[in-house]
């Protein structure tokens, strides 16, 4: 049976999280805040495994129009939650109001909780649940004046892979860092290098994507939980990760950072993840670097200046980033920066750009050194 599904992602992410899901067989459309699909419950538990840049799976258990706390009431208690949630189930709910009649937030969630107690003992005949066993989480959302009513099917946010546990200055989220591989003139098979790597998440998504490891692969799933299951299945999804994760298929991905600390960092993150040796992590001054590969391309996570004290390091830092590219003319060189004034220092304008968040700082993404079409 299918049921419906939204991958949820960030801003500027939506398509790309589309098209993965696309690529592993299943039919979605990108929308504002991620990508909705038709599917299994197998179809949600390999999009857990697989997505490299959305940050939740969610079920969709019920749409409809709510322009009073009554009509919110009856459509939650109309919606079959007995299928997901047993006599002894823990189901939190959370909420959010956008442009919505009813913007109590607090309100909203104590209604529908309520709501649904109140399908539960129709159908357990009973009038206490002690909610001591799996959790199912619930999402209420009202959007103007439509509810739309998920259960999370991730748990843990996906971007939480399992191999960050240290985290350098200004972290890269794991999701946009896939992303930025993905949307990257680099392929598997070419040279690619951070020439200012930090912790290393971007060279060791490029690494997990080149290996065909899945992101989710030594990770729990909430869905994983929830009552009635296809187990078996589950397992034999993992099972198939386990045999196409291929580490020793990783070769030309380097990364070099001027602190030491952060070298480390990046090393542990690297064996945390399975996949030791397969990234060279060195220290190394991004001022001096040069590579001896005739093509390939750089990807990296500069300073910003908002993080670093001296604005003007930074942009002396953008100089000579242009002029490592100048250096390496069959080479690209890609970078996200929320500096407005990156082009100028660089010393040319970007090729491509696309326009995303990091955290709470809006940012680009600019690709410099792509062929001229003729």
């Amino acid at each position: 049976m299918k049921y419906e599904w939204i991958a949820t992602a960030a801003f500027g992410l939506e398509g790309v999280a589309a098209r993965e899901l696309s690529r592993m067989g299943i039919d979605a459309k990108a929308e504002n805040g991620g990508a909705r699909f038709m599917g299994t419950f197998e179809d949600a538990m390999r999009a857990n495994l697989w997505l490299r840049c959305a940050d939740r799976v969610l079920l969709v258990v019920g749409r409809f129009e709510a322009r009073s706390f009554e009509e919110l009431f009856e459509g939650v208690r109309a919606l079959p939650w007995e299928d997901f949630i047993g006599e002894h189930t823990r189901f939190p709910v959370s909420g959010k109001c956008a442009r919505s009649q009813l913007m109590s937030v607090r309100d909203c969630q104590a209604i529908t909780k309520k709501a649904i107690v109140e399908r539960l003992k129709q159908r357990y005949h009973s009038a206490w649940f002690d909610e001591t066993g799996e959790t199912v989480a619930i999402d209420v959302a009202l959007h103007g004046d439509i509810a739309q009513l998920t259960l999370d099917a991730s748990g843990v946010a996906l971007n939480r892979r399992g191999y960050r546990t240290w985290n350098g200055e200004a972290p890269l989220r794991e999701t946009l860092a896939a992303a930025l591989v993905s949307l990257s003139p680099w392929r598997p098979g070419m040279v690619l290098h951070d020439p200012m790597c930090g912790t290393g998440t971007l060279m060791i998504e490029a690494a997990m994507r080149m290996a065909d490891r899945a992101p989710g692969l030594t990770r729990e799933f909430a869905i994983e939980s929830w009552r009635d299951m296809p187990q078996s299945e589950f397992a034999a999804l993992r099972e198939e990760a386990r045999e196409r994760f291929k580490p020793d298929q990783v070769e030309g991905i380097s990364g070099g950072d001027i602190d030491p600390q952060a070298v480390e960092l990046a090393r542990r993150h690297l064996h945390q993840a399975g996949m030791d040796g397969c990234v060279r992590f060195e220290v190394a001054d991004a001022r001096v670097c040069q590579l001896t590969a005739e093509r390939g391309a750089f990807l990296c996570n500069p300073p910003y200046g908002e993080r670093l004290s001296d604005r003007k390091s930074c942009e002396a830092l953008y100089r000579d980033m242009g002029l490592l590219l100048r250096r390496h003319p069959g080479f690209t060189l890609s970078a996200i920066t929320s500096h407005p004034g990156f082009e100028r220092c660089f010393g040319r304008r970007a090729d491509k750009k696309r326009r995303f968040y990091n955290g709470r700082l809006e940012c680009e993404f600019m690709t410099f050194g792509l062929p001229k079409r003729k």
